[in-house]
């Protein structure tokens, strides 16, 4: 247990040290007199805009979004609402822009008619991962947890990969990212109760496997109790999504509630991350939250920012406000920070990896 316990914490160190948000870096002189190049990229944001009955406010232009990164205005780069074509704001100069194909791409189809958006198109281009719980907790109700999961992933029409892991002491990769959905969904049947539960262990890792891919990313999970057998905190698994910018989305069981610090710990991590947690009481309600899943996003606001100079190094908080009357009448989810990249090195010419695309350690 101990060599597990230092190989994990060995993995989670790297990955928080080679997460970042962009590609802009700055060389700074650190006390030592070695060059530190602090990297910091295309910081994107999913942001979900409700009213007090929780019903979601479309049409907002980037006009109406104000974007504070500790306390320093940021201006917007790109947005996009539902299934419309990014709008490209800001053009860096030639120092400052990201590598050619590190930032999204503008998309020329899907264009928003006088409706409401189609929810498919609005999903186009995410990639989702979905977690599943086959610990002992899962005895009960396994097989209606199976079905709301496949539902689910069936629903997800025009969405260009997903990927099904499930846990319970290990990490099980069913289905690898992927196109196919009978290959997805093949994984999902084929799974099989296991038994204690190492849920953070394993939300770390699928993190670092979503962290491999660029562009918009979620992780659902469906976690039926408590975790009983990982060695990673969830503190630093929280803060690995909200660096990566990977936002998580927690169903759970009625079970779930009975145990106080699952359940917190879930709402904590969903809302940090710019998701939501549901507790269902039965398998109807599972495959609502599945729906109501759907549905969040594809009524997602797409924002990203070139962060200005920013002397602080570490935790950057992250604010998004409305302007005017809105700002009192709605409410905003989003992630809340990141953490950026110190780079020590010698040669300031020394290359560097976007963070949506940097191999990481298997």
């Amino acid at each position: 247990m101990r060599k597990q316990h230092l190989v994990l914490a060995a993995v989670l160190f790297f990955i928080l040290e080679s997460s970042f948000e962009t590609r802009t870096s700055r060389a700074q002189q650190s006390q030592s007199g070695t060059p530190l190049r602090v990297v910091v990229d295309l910081v994107q944001l999913n942001v979900a805009v409700t009213d007090n009955k929780g019903n979601y406010i479309t049409n907002l232009q980037p006009s109406d979004f104000v974007i504070v990164e500790d306390g320093i205005p940021e201006k917007i780069a790109t947005f996009e609402e539902g299934n419309g074509p990014t709008r490209r704001l800001v053009d860096m100069s030639d120092e400052d822009k990201p590598e050619a194909g590190n930032s999204s791409p503008t998309r020329t189809d899907g264009q928003k008619g006088d409706g409401a958006p189609n929810l498919n198109e609005a999903l186009a281009g995410a990639d989702v991962f979905v977690l599943f719980d086959t610990s002992n907790y899962m005895y009960r109700g396994f097989v209606f947890a199976q079905d709301a999961i496949s539902d689910f992933i069936r629903s997800l029409e025009t969405v260009d990969k997903v990927a099904f892991y499930s846990y319970s002491r290990n990490l099980s990769r069913a289905a690898p990212l992927t196109a196919d959905r009978a290959q997805v969904l093949h994984g999902v049947r084929t799974t099989v109760a296991g038994d204690d539960a190492a849920l953070y262990n394993c939300l770390l890792l699928t993190l670092q496997d979503g962290a491999r891919y660029p562009g918009r990313k979620v992780v659902v999970v469906f976690s039926n109790g408590p975790d009983n057998a990982s060695v990673v905190p969830p503190e630093d698994v929280t803060e690995l999504a909200q660096s990566v910018g990977i936002p998580v989305y927690m169903v759970s069981t009625a079970e779930a509630k009975i145990e106080p610090v699952s359940t917190a710990v879930f709402e904590r991590m969903s809302a940090a991350t710019g998701g939501k947690a549901y507790f269902a009481k039965s398998w109807r309600d599972e495959k609502k939250a599945f729906a109501s899943i759907r549905n969040d996003l594809g009524h997602l606001y797409s924002i990203s920012y070139y962060p200005a100079v920013n002397p602080n190094h570490r935790w950057r908080a992250i604010n998004v406000k409305l302007v005017g009357e809105r700002a009192k009448k709605y409410h905003i989810r989003t992630r809340n920070g990141y953490r950026p990249l110190p780079i020590h090195s010698s040669d300031a010419s020394v290359s560097t990896f976007p963070a949506e695309s940097k191999p990481l350690p298997n």
